[in-house]
């Protein structure tokens, strides 16, 4: 992730700053900075399975190029600040955002983004303990449909899956 040129007043953003585009095979090296300081942040519990290399191979090789779509959210200079990824016709495979963009409402317009972009129910995984974004879906309409022993996630990490109807 580059660096801002423009600092705000207060170190934040607007939110109407923020612009929400689609990702480019470019931007794998800010997605994968995105993922990795947006996990260690929130959920540093995590074990790391994979090197730094290998998520940002992971990202460019297969996230980017066979997603059904990739948006990011940038403020003004360029920075990223966050992104989401819809997997399939119903999943929301990724959304995370950089730890100290959260609570400005960028992950509320790109969940806006992905919910466009479905015509039926959306679906997602979070990890149980993951507080902080089950309640972010719950606010959102989102509902706990099926609980996890963490067999399905290659972290071995309890999970929940959540479903919200168009």
């Amino acid at each position: 992730m580059r660096v801002a040129e423009n600092v705000p007043v207060g170190g934040r953003t607007a939110p109407d700053a923020v612009r929400i585009r689609r990702a480019t095979a470019r931007g794998a090296e800010a997605v994968t900075g995105l993922f990795l300081a947006s996990r260690a942040a929130a959920m540093p519990y995590l074990p790391r399975v994979h090197s730094d290399e290998d998520t940002l191979a992971w990202i460019t090789h297969v996230v980017l190029p066979t997603s059904t779509a990739v948006w990011v959210a940038e403020d003004v200079g360029g920075e990223a600040l966050g992104f989401a990824v819809l997997a399939g016709d119903d999943e929301l495979d990724h959304l995370y955002l950089r730890p100290d963009s959260l609570r400005r409402g960028i992950g509320s317009r790109l969940l806006a983004e992905v919910r466009g972009a479905v015509k039926g129910p959306l679906n997602l995984y979070v990890f149980q303990r993951n507080a902080a974004a089950r309640a972010f879906y719950e606010r959102h309409g989102f509902t706990a449909v099926a609980f996890d022993d963490g067999g399905r996630n290659e972290e071995n990490e309890p999970d929940v899956l959540y479903r919200c109807k168009p």
